[in-house]
């Protein structure tokens, strides 16, 4: 049975010299060893069971990302995107021409956009604190007005008003003698790819102003 299988095998691990002794606790005593060994067992193996890592389950990850829509990031159409203006910067500037601006700058940084100011250019006349428009065209270089004279562009000086021709607009331009729209334009034109008039008689070089229509136009004009 059982309890000879184990008492076989003690004596078996016995030395020699004790192997006739009597060692034996008696059946009783082999059935309380064998007993206190199963419950030993028992709890060994219910401590190991309850020591062993238990997997959790890992919660699957979520983005918390709005998704992207396609398009949303970029301008449609190669239209100027929103918040920007275009001023066109002309006369006496590194870089003449047009230039793209945030909104609500100045004078000041539409001149520094064009590369800023020619060797003895001046900045006299303009006020370079002024809020810039998207469209409209800033003049570097111009002289002031004379003391008595009227502004530049003479818009609402009368008769005796002079034109600058630098800072005059299309529509002042249209206004003068023997000058319509076509003919404003290409003054408007030749103002910006030279960087602005020097003198009256520059406009002797526009096409479409001969001599006759000139002298017409110089009592007019002033630069």
């Amino acid at each position: 049975d059982l309890v000879a299988a184990l008492r076989a095998a003690v004596a078996a691990r016995l030395p020699p010299t004790l192997r006739g002794a009597r060692t034996s606790p008696g059946a009783r005593g082999w059935r309380a060893l064998l007993v206190v060994a199963l419950v030993a067992a028992a709890v060994s193996g219910l401590l190991w069971f309850r020591s062993r890592a238990v997997p959790e389950a890992v919660p699957p990850v979520t983005s918390s990302a709005a998704p992207v829509t396609p398009g949303a990031a970029t301008g449609t159409g190669g239209q100027t995107p929103a918040g920007e203006i275009v001023v066109d910067v002309a006369g006496k500037v590194r870089r003449p021409g047009i230039v793209t601006l945030p909104a609500g700058s100045r004078v000041h940084e539409a001149i520094r956009a064009a590369g800023g100011l020619r060797p003895g250019a001046t900045t006299a006349g303009l006020n370079l604190a002024r809020r810039l428009v998207d469209g409209e065209q800033v003049v570097v270089g111009r002289p002031p007005a004379p003391t008595g004279q009227a502004p530049s562009g003479g818009a609402t000086g009368g008769q005796d008003a002079m034109v600058d021709l630098n800072t005059a607009t299309l529509e002042q331009l249209d206004g003068l003698p023997g000058v319509g729209p076509v003919l404003a334009q290409r003054i408007l034109d030749y103002r910006t790819e030279h960087g602005g008039f020097r003198n009256v008689a520059q406009l002797k070089n526009v096409s479409g102003i001969g001599p006759s229509r000139f002298a017409d136009l110089e009592p007019k004009v002033r630069v």
